[in-house]
């Protein structure tokens, strides 16, 4: 989104958008009568009513206020383009609505008028939709729905370790990543102890090979899997955690093999857009965090004007409130999530990647703050150096930062010499 010069509309529409159907509220330019409706969320209907104002108003430019930035209302909306929407935070229309309705009392037309108002009178303090190339936004949408999956992923393991330790805790010293084909396939061969120490060594040393197990950890893991004792021999434990066992072997190998596409699909795509040099070239980055930090720095680089806009709109910079001689400061609550969880689990990693870096944290954690907020802290500052190299097209290089740090005399310069 960016700001655009306050132009003339022909009309001004609030939409409080839902599932089957949409409020509509509409105020003519000039006129002081307001319009109320409801538009059925199907493609056609919203077609016919776009082509009903297009006819209305002559083509002429017209103004949407709306709580949402994507989705499939937004992306029907833009298929017309004398249509300029204006989003709004759903809080800002919330506390909007609260303001004069102290009961709390919410109804979906009388929200409409509410996000109308707001277009009409505070329309200087709102941006335009301006939306990305399909590139990025296709690789928006790609690290987005991957991070969800990994999640996914992580939820399956948690379930399967916690249903294995009931009745077979053995697999789980043999195995040391749980999120692999090699895991799915055993415990769908072997879902017992009793029956893999039923198999035949060949038949073990076999799969192994097939997996491409190192010759070394064959043997042991095989004279472990012989030697082991069962937890227990209850029918009434086993048989019902091995049907939760298979239930989610059979969706963790469906969820790995989907990760595996979106990597796939990712790698393909992100080396196209002409900025992603910028940020595979980082420390950590690799193939996860470059096309993620891409995606959140986006390519309008007129849409923050400074690097603490986006550190405010990340959620990484904290809130500072003040009132008479009380200072608290706090979490930012209102932010895009995913796009912080991007820097924060980041530079995380860039502990491992950057020496500064690591001398950064070190620092932080000296001064008695816990892991999340020295990283946090970390990010921060990391978005600062990356909006400088964004913002210029200079690609980052960590001698020139360490360069820079010693001519201004930073206090990290001492820092880094305790971590060398």
């Amino acid at each position: 989104m960016m700001r655009l010069p306050i132009q003339e509309f022909a009309a001004f529409i609030g939409l409080d958008w839902a599932d089957a159907t949409h409020a509509i509220c509409l105020q003519a330019a000039g006129s002081d009568t307001r319009e109320s409706g409801m538009l059925e969320h199907t493609p056609e209907a919203i077609d016919a009513w776009a082509r009903a104002l297009r006819s209305r108003f002559g083509g002429q430019p017209i103004a949407v206020c709306l709580e949402l930035t994507t989705g499939p209302i937004v992306s029907a909306l833009r298929t017309h383009d004398f249509l300029v929407l204006f989003p709004v935070n759903a809080l800002t229309v919330a506390k909007y609505r609260q303001a004069f309705t102290p009961s709390r009392a919410k109804d979906d037309p009388s929200d409409a008028e509410i996000q109308l108002e707001l277009l009409l009178k505070h329309r200087d303090k709102l941006q335009v939709l301006t939306p990305q190339g399909a590139t990025m936004r296709t690789l928006d949408q790609l690290v987005e729905f991957r991070r969800r999956l990994v999640e996914d992923r992580v939820r399956l393991t948690n379930r399967l370790t916690s249903a294995l330790k009931n009745y077979f805790p053995q697999v789980l010293s043999w195995f040391s990543d749980k999120d692999t084909t090699i895991f799915c396939d055993f415990l769908t061969q072997w879902p017992t102890l009793k029956a893999v120490q039923l198999a035949r060594r060949a038949t073990l040393e076999r799969f192994f090979r097939q997996h491409h197990v190192q010759t070394r950890v064959i043997a042991p893991r095989i004279q472990a899997i012989k030697s082991a004792s069962p937890l227990t021999t209850d029918a009434g434990v086993i048989t019902p955690h091995v049907c939760l066992v298979r239930a989610l072997v059979a969706q963790l190998r469906v969820t790995v093999q989907a990760i595996d596409d979106f990597d796939h699909a990712i790698a393909q795509l992100a080396p196209t857009h002409p900025d992603f040099a910028l940020f595979q070239a980082l420390p950590g980055a690799g193939p996860v965090f470059a096309p993620r930090l891409l995606v959140a720095f986006g390519e309008q680089r007129e849409r923050y004007a400074s690097a603490s806009e986006l550190q405010q709109y990340a959620g990484i910079a904290p809130v500072t409130e003040r009132s008479g001689n009380t200072c608290r400061v706090h979490w930012r609550r209102q932010c895009s999530k995913f796009l912080r969880q991007t820097f924060v689990e980041w530079a995380s990693e860039s502990i491992r990647h950057s020496f500064w870096a690591r001398a950064y944290y070190a620092q932080q954690r000296a001064k008695g703050s816990t892991h999340q907020a020295a990283t946090r802290a970390l990010a921060f500052k990391w978005i600062r150096i990356l909006y400088r190299c964004w913002q210029t097209n200079t690609p980052y290089d960590e001698s020139t930062y360490l360069n820079a740090l010693a001519r201004r005399g930073s206090p990290l310069i001492r820092h880094l010499a305790n971590v060398s």
